[in-house]
């Protein structure tokens, strides 16, 4: 289950927006019939969000083994996990039952588990907005890493200059010098 909102950090409310969002173009594009859509949705989040953004963005967290943050971060990571593959079961069944079956579950089988529903109590908008604000920043100093040929292993101070001082402080540092390769 989902730990309380006061202990969410700002990338498990991002991934909880990404994910409602997720589900809510999964069940439309069933309701059209439009198989190949929601395979791609499911693919195109399970890929570019969850796995190279969000547990990227939660090492930290989960690399403090025995604090309350590494503990949200796992159960945020297994009820997305859950959730995918919840979405995932009609296109994949026996796949997803075996996954489901080694993790965490309220029931005995994701056949018989409840579907993911779109829920807005889970939808963080400004959360959302923030970590889309790291995440472009960080693309940038990527690619102007590239441009530059500067290999990743050689860290650079960083300094952003911006009006928006919620999404880049002391708490979000930690993201770029992860991720972006910075010193500081």
């Amino acid at each position: 289950k989902l730990p309380e909102e006061s202990k969410l950090a700002l990338e498990d409310k991002w991934i909880l927006t990404k994910f409602n969002a997720l589900v809510a173009n999964v069940t439309a594009a069933l309701d059209k019939f439009e198989v190949g859509v929601a395979l791609s949705n499911i693919y195109d989040f399970t890929w570019d969000i969850f796995c190279d953004w969000y547990i990227e963005l939660s090492k930290v967290r989960l690399g403090a083994q025995g604090t309350e943050e590494n503990l949200v971060a796992q159960n945020v990571i297994a009820y997305i996990l859950t959730g995918t593959l919840k979405l995932l079961h009609p296109f994949m069944p026996f796949i997803t039952e075996e996954i489901y079956q080694a993790l965490p579950h309220d029931v005995e089988s994701i056949m018989i588990s409840k579907y993911p529903e779109f829920n807005k109590a889970e939808c963080y908008d400004e959360a959302g907005e923030q970590m889309e604000r790291i995440i472009s920043a960080i693309k940038a100093i990527r690619n102007r890493r590239s441009e530059m040929n500067i290999v990743p292993s050689r860290k650079a101070k960083v300094y952003i200059a911006t009006k928006y001082t919620d999404s880049f402080n002391d708490k979000t540092a930690v993201f770029f010098t992860r991720l972006a390769s910075a010193s500081e």
